[in-house]
């Protein structure tokens, strides 16, 4: 089974999100990820999905979301042909003995501090999916009291824009 992250630019109505996702229900594709936003057009939204599945199903989805009437574009998104990245915060407990660990380890990864008291500190990070985990699984060595994370966003590299590749 592969990972698949599409781009669905869609008209910016109420209803439309429930409507695309919904498509990924009935095929039966787990969504590991979503992100939802306005455009630079107020009347568009841009729908980045990232979801596991065979290549043959996956095509067969994107076919079934072109036939939705409020789908304007779809683009599949790679690491080759486009700019990625998600925010991770992630609340650890501000235990003396291990602070000094947890901050160097944060440092080491780029991860900006956003939160400190003295029962936790909470970081920030941006970056590629793959850092956020390896991120996530060194900080499983101390106590993690929270973590949020959005899904990717992602934009073609170059000039070449969703917009430019609309579909009726």
């Amino acid at each position: 089974m592969n990972r698949y992250t599409v781009a669905v630019l869609v008209r910016n109505q109420f209803g439309v999100l429930n409507r695309v996702t919904s498509m990924f229900r009935r095929r039966q594709f787990n969504i590991s990820a979503l992100t939802v936003s306005e455009t630079e057009s107020s009347l568009l939204s841009r729908i980045t999905v990232s979801f596991d599945g065979e290549e043959s199903c996956k095509q067969q989805l994107i076919n079934q979301l072109y036939k939705l009437p409020d789908v304007r574009s779809i683009k599949e998104i790679t690491p080759a042909n486009s700019i990625s990245c998600e925010l991770l915060l992630i609340k650890m407990r501000n235990d003396p003995a291990t602070r000094n660990d947890i901050l160097a380890a944060a440092d080491a990864f780029g991860a900006v501090t956003v939160d400190y008291s003295k029962d936790s500190v909470t970081f920030r990070l941006t970056d590629e999916s793959r850092k956020l985990d390896d991120f996530i699984n060194l900080m499983r060595d101390y106590h993690i009291l929270e973590i949020c994370r959005t899904g990717s966003v992602s934009l073609e590299k170059g000039a070449a824009t969703i917009s430019q590749t609309i579909n009726f």
